[in-house]
């Protein structure tokens, strides 16, 4: 099987097909490290040190993810990321200046299945943020959890990804001045069961809590959608009435409890392409940022001050999905669909 992957592809295919390959292995490796092995060193070896040690960092620095992270631009500039960019490709696409004077909330739109796209477009610098951007600094939004597993926290710190806390995204956006940028994925897990390719459907009608932020900080708020996004993977849902749709549904409810995450029934291609797999398709993904909206700074707004500008929102970003969307590989006749 190896030796086939190799012998079917130039030697650029295949570095961007591994470091693709790498991603979420990576992230489960590095997790694993630490949950096994500290465990492993307390009861039975003498480098119990170790894992005391481990402990006692984490105990020690256990609020600096919540206060801008310990970002490393040597990290952001990994070739890695490069290989990953061109697998797809990805690209970002700047439709308007970010000053430097204000603090951004940029919403992003659609999940996917695995959000490729904002991952590599603020998360690393392969396609050329903080050269398009200047003077803005990036800050990704995710689970929580993934910041109280050691390594791994220091991983994702290392690339400007932040807890999507209330707390977290406080503190970017009034205690660390001005030109920072927080990128929130609005339609979260429950967003990423609504991933088909072609599809342009999100959520976002009851999801005001970004609006409600932006507010209370004073942040202008930013639509982004990157085009694209869904195609990359094939979802299966199963027909209703079926028992292995309740077992989907079953597990799905579970994982989202526990996890906070939605479980994707999906698939894509092999190690080559036109093979059957895990791996997204070579689909090109284009993450389109918007023109900033000014967003007054109110300590308690109200819910009519939430709405109104939770509708200006929802229109700007309408009108970026419209501008670009032929562009960018869908027909004219193409809506973007909110529920």
């Amino acid at each position: 099987m190896a030796m086939d992957f190799f012998s079917q592809l130039d030697l650029q295919e295949a570095l961007q097909t591994l470091s693709v390959l790498q991603w979420i292995p990576g992230y489960v490796l590095l997790g694993a490290i630490p949950i096994l092995l500290m465990p492993y060193f307390m009861v039975f070896t003498k480098f119990w040190i170790i894992a005391v040690f481990c402990l006692a960092w984490l105990t020690y620095d256990w609020n600096t993810h919540s206060q801008g992270g310990r970002r490393s631009a040597w990290v952001r500039n990994w070739t890695l990321w490069k290989y990953f960019r061109d697998y797809f490709p990805i690209k970002l696409v700047k439709t308007h200046d970010l000053s430097p004077k204000h603090n951004y909330i940029i919403a992003n739109h659609p999940h996917g299945i695995l959000s490729y796209g904002v991952f590599i477009n603020f998360a690393t610098e392969a396609t050329g943020f903080s050269q398009m951007f200047p003077a803005i600094t990036p800050s990704l939004g995710t689970l929580e959890g993934i910041f109280w597993i050691p390594i791994v926290r220091e991983y994702v710190m290392s690339m400007g990804v932040s807890p999507v806390s209330e707390l977290a995204l406080n503190y970017l956006l009034t205690q660390n001045g001005s030109g920072n940028a927080v990128i929130i994925v609005v339609g979260g897990a429950t967003e990423a069961l609504l991933c088909r390719p072609g599809a342009s459907t999100i959520f976002l009608k009851q999801r005001k809590g970004f609006v409600k932020l932006a507010l209370k900080t004073g942040s202008y708020l930013v639509p982004s959608y990157s085009f694209g996004e869904n195609n990359v993977h094939n979802q299966e849902t199963f027909p209703e009435g079926t028992w292995i749709r309740f077992f989907q549904k079953s597990f799905q409810d579970t994982f989202r409890k526990i996890l906070g995450l939605n479980f994707c029934t999906f698939h894509g291609r092999g190690l080559t392409r036109g093979s059957w797999g895990f791996l997204p398709f070579n689909q090109p993904i284009t993450t389109v940022v918007g023109k900033p909206i000014p967003v007054p700074r109110i300590q308690k707004p109200n819910k009519e001050v939430v709405e109104k500008y939770h509708a200006l929102y929802i229109s700007a970003l309408r009108k970026l999905f419209d501008q670009h969307k032929v562009q960018y590989g869908f027909p004219e006749t193409q809506e973007l669909t909110i529920i």
